[in-house]
């Protein structure tokens, strides 16, 4: 079901709600009835002619349950359970499964099934550690597809099912008008009627949909209220026909789409009941007259804790609960004394205050209430594996989903945002406030090169005046606004030095300023000319908000209240997708994440069994990088752990990432006929026996040319360098740098050219007029030659200026040495032979070396990250964010299969022709899969049938390049096989399609 189709189903249900003020509702039906309503009413008449009067008296109470408590709470709450018959318990702080083995043990001593809730609005993690969290409801409000809440609600309703509990205290449904409200305010949806109703709807059906009863709080609503209920009574002074138009609202239109419970506030309305100090809870005009008989709501009632000051303040514990019950309402929340309140109801019935039918009409819709909860089927919680049970890769992909479409883009001068031609920023940010931002400057780095700061929370005039100075050659700031709090009265946290240090720095810069934290915020940003608005910090935000920021994802989040008047209600704009690699959990993706931890496994057997000393796997899904990670160290010594930013020698990918997109880009400019013969374009071959050879052979290996020629050898004599070559120190003439403490002749380089072109061709087969397929180092020295020739400057220069800056890939370079810090190469071979030490920041390849380290063949470095976006590129037809790089025609030509007699397309490598072949990809990858292996121990594969990128990195020749294991072995082959077998999962795309009857 798309966006469009389920906002008009919303819509339609809101068009069925009450909407005249002091109407009657058109649901009559009842919310707790059942399908098998026999059934049910047999359960129900047996449970309730099982007790006494004075038992079922006890249906009516909910007390308050802790797993973070010691034994005396334990047994203070069965003493409740075996002598009160208490109806029900609402769980607090805790671990889930203590909860489970407490839940397990409350049932099986209670006469009566317990009704178990829980007030979870964002989710179980607001009360039991080790749990994942939800969005805040202020965050929710901002999304503009419902589906989103429904799902979200969906899960949460399994998630309280796996603890065996039946009510979640949500979705908060207030209005809320009322920017200094300290006590609801980002637990609202927003300040707008039809948008917290739409979002409350959507919340409640999804859990009601799947078995978990919602509840609508905190009638008749508590969003202008600058009081918090839980210290004193807040008075509303609005009249009752602005209650009716804005607060009721929301209820009503619920209530017509069968809401099954509701909470009653502690509040006092003086013009719904004038008595003084009396709360809502305790006013028979709002919860019978309004909420019952006007409203007509059937299900349950329940009364907010009773331990609250807005109540307890003016009544003694159990006078308080007859009160809330002679108002109308049907469960009597966190009663502080159970045993008085029962007796004073017992006196209340016999005093004729409360007949005994009317109690045992609520008795009885509180068990048919139960009855719709299963509990007629009650079985202990399974808490075997319960967390891992709770918290599924779904579940963080339900989340993801939620935040990703929350964030909005309030400001956006000139259309700045997405960044576009990154290749003419300079970057930095800065994170301020007191957060750490880890995950978002990592997230940063994926995009482009970007300098660091922060700035402490508690800044001097010098901190600010240092990090000015340190931004002047930057002209592009993105700046994190972390460590902010929900507290109005003391500016959400915001320190107002910041905030000028921000407007200041925008004078010169284009500033980019996100704030992680609350909506009312945004008034302090006013403006500045780019405003991102990320509503929480966390580890979803700090990883989203960079892919909006670069286009990846498109913002689509709106302003949920009004900040200010610049910022009012509904501010935000829609953003372009650029399509850069956006970053995901698997499952958004149709991928399962348990399947992929196999990938673990054999990544720590590869390293165990010293086939490398770590790695780095990667897999790209439909655009989205949905796995990555980092294994072992980058030597057996263990100096350093891998990291996702480690940059390996890729060895032969070079011929990929470099060779062959240069001639790729000649091809798409027609500057390149593959159909030539090679002299065409360098005339010095037309006498060799080279001159004849075709580009398209030399592309697919089967130009006859010798698969490898030991140049290195012929500059080595007794093991030793010959002079005439090498030198131990830089100086005149020799300044082409091989290693640590080796410089070659500066015309080395054409000697290796010389060489090449007197190298033998291959016999051609006897009755044959073509060469067969031999895999060559030589033809990529040659190409790059052509390349190098057509394009008029150095290859690594052409691929540095117009593939890897405009791609934002900073760490995808040749001479790596020259650029970036050692600790972030993997080191490659202990070499005793040629280099006389350990190779670490030089390419590995002796042929690339003695070329100064840049060659067609080799001598290209990056990180995973980096390969995957060139490999995106290619899936997307040459086109990369803002930039088109290759004609799609030519990126289709290339990457098929060219040859008759090998795998092979212009020089990319392929699956095997052959089933049962070996061959350098899994045997599940399809034969549209192109890419190619290193010699160091790597790999990078796309797959354009299913969207996929797979990247594998690791320095197998540490230290001895001999080290042959991880190819016997096949790590690298059954690890793409892996992927392939987790490519089985529902997408979260196909939600709501999945729901579609539900």
């Amino acid at each position: 079901m798309q966006r469009k189709v389920w906002q008009a189903l919303m819509a339609v249900m809101l068009t069925t709600s009450w909407l005249l003020a002091g109407g009657k509702g058109p649901n009559d039906r009842d919310p707790l009835a059942t399908k098998d309503s026999h059934l049910q009413d047999q359960w129900v008449d047996s449970v309730f002619h099982s007790m006494t009067f004075e038992e079922r008296l006890g249906q009516l109470f909910m007390v308050a349950a802790y797993s973070n408590k010691d034994e005396k709470h334990k047994q203070e709450i069965a003493k409740l359970i075996q002598e009160q018959h208490l109806g029900g318990l609402i769980f607090f702080q805790g671990g889930p499964v203590r909860q489970a083995h407490l839940t397990n043990y409350y049932q099986s001593i209670s006469k009566t099934p317990l009704y178990l809730a829980m007030d979870a609005e964002w989710g179980i993690s607001m009360r039991l550690d080790s749990m994942m969290q939800y969005p805040k409801q202020m965050t929710l409000g901002a999304i503009q597809d419902d589906r989103l809440v429904y799902n979200m609600g969906k899960e949460i309703a399994r998630q309280f099912k796996e603890l065996g509990m039946h009510i979640n205290f949500a979705p908060v449904v207030d209005v809320n008008s009322n920017p200094q409200n300290p006590v609801i305010g980002y637990r609202a949806f927003g300040e707008q009627k039809e948008l917290v109703t739409q979002k409350s709807l959507a919340y409640m059906k999804g859990m009601q949909d799947h078995g978990i009863m919602a509840n609508a709080k905190h009638f008749p609503g508590h969003g202008d209220t600058e009081s918090d209920s839980h210290y004193t009574l807040p008075v509303i002074k609005h009249g009752e026909q602005r209650i009716r138009d804005i607060d009721l609202y929301p209820y009503q239109a619920l209530i017509d789409q069968d809401l099954m419970s509701v909470m009653v506030a502690h509040l006092h309305v003086p013009s719904l009941d004038s008595e003084p100090n009396r709360a809502t809870t305790l006013s028979k005009k709002v919860v019978t007259d309004m909420l019952k008989n006007e409203m007509n709501f059937n299900g349950l009632i329940f009364t907010d804790a009773l331990n609250m000051k807005g109540v307890s303040s003016f009544h003694k514990p159990g006078e308080v609960d007859l009160l809330a019950l002679l108002a109308g309402n049907d469960i009597l929340l966190y009663s502080q004394d159970v045993a008085k309140a029962k007796q004073l109801i017992l006196e209340a019935v016999k005093d004729g205050k409360i007949t005994q039918e009317e109690i045992d009409g609520r008795i009885r819709k509180v068990l048919r209430a139960k009855y719709w909860s299963g509990l007629h089927q009650q079985k202990p919680i399974d808490t075997n594996r319960l967390v891992e049970r709770i918290n599924t890769n779904h579940t963080k992909g339900v989340i993801e989903e939620l935040y990703a479409s929350s964030i909005s883009v309030i400001a956006n001068q000139n259309n700045f945002l997405p960044l576009k031609n990154i290749d003419m920023l300079n970057m930095a940010s800065i994170t301020i406030g007191g957060g750490q931002g880890k995950e978002f400057k990592k997230q940063l780095s994926k995009y482009g090169k970007f300098k660091h700061f922060d700035l402490s929370k508690s800044p001097s005039s010098m901190d600010y005046n240092n990090l000015e100075a340190n931004l002047q050659d930057y002209n592009t700031v993105v700046v994190g606004i972390t460590g902010m709090t929900n507290n109005p009265k003391r500016n959400f946290g915001l320190n107002e030095s910041d905030i000028h240090f921000i407007k200041k720095l925008s004078a010169k810069h284009n500033v980019i300023a996100v704030m992680f934290g609350n909506s009312y915020g945004a008034k302090q940003l006013e403006g500045l000319s780019h405003v991102v608005m990320a509503y929480e910090e966390n580890e979803f935000t700090e990883k989203l908000v960079p892919q909006v920021i670069f286009g990846a994802r498109a913002a689509e989040g709106r302003l949920p209240v009004t900040a200010s008047k610049k910022f009012p209600f509904g501010s935000g704009m829609d953003t372009k997708k650029l399509s850069r690699l956006a970053y995901s959990t698997p499952e958004t993706q149709g991928v399962d994440s348990r399947s992929l931890l196999e990938i673990d496994r054999k990544m720590n057997e590869a390293i165990q069994k010293k086939a490398t000393p770590g790695g780095v796997v990667l897999v790209a899904k439909n655009g989205h990088v949905i796995f990555e990670k980092a294994y072992g160290h980058l030597d057996y010594q263990k100096s350093r752990p891998v990291t996702t930013e480690t940059v390996y020698d890729l060895a032969s990918i070079t011929k990929v990432m470099s060779t062959t997109s240069a001639v790729m880009f000649l091809q798409s400019q027609q500057l390149l006929d593959m159909d030539a013969s090679i002299s065409q374009y360098l005339p010095d071959l037309r006498d060799t026996n080279k001159g004849k050879l075709k580009i398209r052979d030399i592309m697919t290996h089967e130009a006859g040319l010798k698969p490898y020629i030991p140049f290195h050898s012929k500059t080595l004599e007794g093991g030793k360098w010959k002079n005439e070559f090498y030198s131990a120190h830089e100086m005149e003439g020799y300044n082409i740098q091989l290693g640590t403490n080796m410089y070659a002749i500066n015309s080395l380089r054409d000697s290796l050219w010389k060489w090449s072109l007197e190298a033998d061709l291959k016999t051609l087969p006897k009755g044959q007029n073509k060469f067969d397929y031999t895999y060559s180092d030589i033809g990529m020295y040659i190409m790059q030659r052509v390349t190098e020739r057509l394009l008029n400057q150095p290859l690594n220069d052409f691929m540095e200026h117009n593939f890897y800056e405009p791609l934002g890939l900073y760490t995808l370079t040749y001479l790596p040495h020259r650029k970036l810090d050692l600790d972030m190469i993997a080191p490659t071979e202990e070499d005793r032979s040629f280099r006389k030490n350990l190779v670490r920041g030089f390419v590995h390849d002796q042929g690339a070396a003695m070329y100064g380290g840049v060659a067609g063949h080799a001598g290209l470095f990056g990180t995973a990250n980096d390969l995957a976006v060139m490999m995106q590129m290619l899936l997307q037809g040459g086109k990369y964010g803002d930039v088109h790089l290759l004609d799609e025609k030519t990126v289709h030509e290339f990457t098929r299969r060219q040859s008759e007699q090998s795998r092979r397309g212009w020089g990319w490598d392929k699956p095997e022709v052959e089933k049962g072949k070996n061959g350098s990809t899994g045997k599940l990858a399809p034969k549209s899969t192109f890419g190619h292996t290193g010699f160091t121990g790597t790999a990078v594969w796309a797959d354009p049938d299913n969207q996929l990128i797979y990247v594998f990195l690791s320095n197998r020749v540490y230290p001895d390049a001999s080290n042959n294991t991880l190819l016997k072995e096949g790590y690298r082959t059954e690890i793409h096989d892996i992927i392939y077998k987790s490519l089985r999962y529902e997408s979260l795309n196909n939600y709501a399609q999945a729901n579609k009857n539900n």
